[in-house]
């Protein structure tokens, strides 16, 4: 399976992912950058389709990735039920311009409603 590497070493690249996928469930969106942005969707996607199993060998492997409990529980409980009847495409991502200082392009990742 593809992924990016982002320039970090896979211990840090694993931790900002976990760190960015439980700061993205919790408030519904977040902005980055556009690689960390693909990498992102990918993982949040991943745990969503967990969260529409719902079973408990899928409520333990999100909790194996999402760094806090509660989010776990937002996830299983309000996030997934949302898109029973959605087949993949829970996220949008949305370009909004060059960040000031280094001009890495930004993109808003939001949940789809």
């Amino acid at each position: 399976m593809a992924y990016g590497k982002l320039g970090m070493k896979k211990s840090h690249r694993e931790a900002m992912l976990r760190n960015i996928v439980t700061s993205f469930l919790r408030e519904g969106k977040v902005t980055t950058t556009e690689a960390k942005a693909r990498e992102l969707k990918r993982a949040a996607e991943k745990m969503i389709t967990l969260g529409k199993r719902g079973d408990l060998h899928a409520r333990r492997q999100a909790l194996a990735f999402i760094t806090d409990k509660e989010v776990v529980k937002k996830l299983f409980d309000d996030i997934a039920p949302k898109y029973a009847e959605r087949n993949g495409g829970y996220t949008r991502t949305v370009k909004i311009g060059p960040r000031r200082g280094d001009a890495a392009e930004l993109v808003l990742v939001e949940l789809v409603d």
